[in-house]
């Protein structure tokens, strides 16, 4: 017959392991900054509207904060939530 060894250095009981958040308090405010960022440009996007239907108004539809500033922003807002995401959070010291 074989011989079962038993490990002795292992301890029989274990200890309780807490992990760490993903993400702190400062992540998630990065986060909220960057939506914020991402709607407003949306909402520039969205532009405004003819005063009559009937008349194709080229400087409403193709105005500098439709085609410049709203797609700036929503590139910003992405950036701002990659930095949030990938931002090291602070170890939490536990008393």
């Amino acid at each position: 017959m074989a011989q079962i060894k038993i490990n002795s250095t292992v301890p029989l009981t274990k200890k309780k392991e807490t992990l760490a958040p993903l993400f702190g308090n400062e992540n998630y405010i990065w986060m909220a900054i960057g939506g914020v960022i991402i709607a407003l440009g949306m909402f520039l996007l969205s532009g405004g509207k003819n005063q009559d239907p009937k008349v194709f108004d080229y400087n409403v539809v193709y105005s500098t904060t439709r085609i410049t500033v709203a797609p700036i922003l929503i590139i910003l807002g992405l950036v701002v939530e990659i930095f949030a995401i990938f931002k090291k959070s602070k170890p939490v010291v536990e008393a």
